[in-house]
């Protein structure tokens, strides 16, 4: 009777796990799957939204390759804002279908803690049964039964018990490597979704910025063209006369460089700031600075081409040092919206004519972080990205006019470097 017993006992124990396995359909396995489709369609909407800002960048390649004139600078705007917008709707369908991921996710933990709960309960349940069973040791066992073959019927019967058992503790453990890894999932959903939101943000300054320079272009023009070529001759004049002060400064500043204290070039530390990148202008004593382009000097860092509100990525962990505006103080034709950011390898990056910043100062990104948006911001032929390394040691963050103190852009923030801190951008990048 004891065996009989036993082995109805085992026979328990093969069926329950059917029970308690986590392949049990829940009330949730269809909200899931509906969640999932609702993803997917969002992922064939970006598809497609993809598809016309690529359209929309392709056209202001177009219109940047144009003379400037008045028409263009209008036409340039009018496809920015569409281009934008376009980035807008791309955003708000990722935050949608980061919701639909963590609203699945959330579901996906529900039902595997609730899996947990069931082997753990089952666990217990065979641990309970078993001593009622017995707890007899080996040799108890062996003296007790009438025939060595009943003796191994027994005996059997409880290592199918304790095998049993050992497969549901393996299924427990399953389990929590699977709820760890969607609680991962989720936390890392939420995190990208405070980062979309901030996009979103950002990305609608940008357009309201878009607005009114259109605004402010067609007053100081009057709507003619003759006004426009004027405004551009005088921002031209400026820029030279600026650009012949900086000269100046910077060549006072005295720095001398250790080579121990940068990374090699060639080392490639530096991830590119952009997708994609398309060059529009190299470092050093490029044709466009040979003729005339920065009073003589070289250009002191690279040019990447880009429509207003590209996004600009941190090319390596760092610390912002000090972001600026030198449009604030009107006539001062240079950066525009700039940031630095220290780099714990010596070396610092700047980022100049942003459209709209991402960080703040003091703030540490991560390499690939969104760190700003390219933008048209003081004095530049088009949209597009300055991007200057230098070594942190030789560039200082002043006023303009704590250097001169006649100087056109008066107050205004700007980094200012010795000749001998500029390096080539290219000498890092991967």
């Amino acid at each position: 009777m004891r065996i009989q017993c036993i082995v109805a006992f085992v026979l328990g124990l093969i069926v329950m796990p059917l029970v308690f396995s986590g392949q049990s359909v829940s009330a949730n396995t269809e909200e899931v799957k509906r969640l999932q489709a609702e993803i997917e369609d969002k992922s064939d909407r970006l598809t497609s939204i993809e598809a016309e800002i690529r359209q929309f960048e392709a056209a202001l390649l177009e219109v940047g390759a144009e003379k400037d004139t008045l028409q263009k600078a209008l036409n340039r705007l009018e496809l920015e804002r569409d281009k934008v917008q376009a980035d807008i709707r791309y955003t708000e369908n990722q935050i949608d279908s980061t919701d639909l991921e963590i609203s699945k996710l959330s579901l996906e933990i529900d039902e595997t803690k609730e899996s947990i709960d069931d082997n753990r309960a089952a666990v217990a349940s065979i641990l309970r049964r078993m001593a009622t069973v017995d707890d007899e040791t080996f040799v108890e066992m062996l003296l007790r039964t009438e025939n060595i073959s009943a003796f191994w019927e027994e005996f059997d019967a409880l290592q199918t018990v304790k095998v049993s058992i050992t497969t549901q503790i393996g299924e427990l453990e399953r389990l929590q490597t699977t709820l760890e890894s969607k609680l991962n999932q989720n936390a890392a959903a939420k995190e990208s979704l405070l980062d979309l939101r901030q996009q979103f943000d950002d990305q609608q300054s940008i357009l309201t910025s878009n607005r009114n320079e259109q605004a402010t272009l067609l007053e100081q023009t009057r709507s003619e063209e003759e006004e426009y070529q004027a405004m551009l001759a005088s921002k031209k004049t400026a820029k030279e006369q600026l650009l012949a002060e900086v000269a100046d400064i910077e060549s006072q500043i005295q720095f001398i460089l250790d080579p121990s204290t940068i990374p090699a070039a060639g080392s490639g530390v530096f991830r590119w700031p952009v997708l994609n990148p398309i060059i529009t202008q190299y470092f050093g004593y490029t044709k466009f600075a040979l003729s005339g382009a920065y009073a003589g000097n070289a250009h002191n860092g690279m040019d990447f081409g880009a429509p207003v509100g590209t996004k600009i990525y941190a090319p390596l962990t760092g610390t912002v040092r000090n972001i600026g505006n030198t449009d604030i103080v009107p006539g001062c034709f240079s950066w525009g919206k700039w940031m630095l950011i220290d780099h714990p390898n010596g070396l610092s990056t700047m980022y100049a004519h942003l459209s709209q910043y991402a960080v703040s100062p003091g703030e540490t990104v991560q390499t690939g972080d969104v760190i700003g948006y390219i933008g048209n911001t003081g004095y530049s032929t088009g949209p597009h990205l300055h991007f200057t390394v230098y070594v942190s040691d030789g560039v200082e963050v002043k006023q303009f006019n704590q250097y001169k103190s006649v100087t056109s852009c008066g107050a205004a923030l700007s980094p200012f470097a010795a000749v001998e801190a500029y390096l080539d951008p290219l000498d890092y990048l991967q």
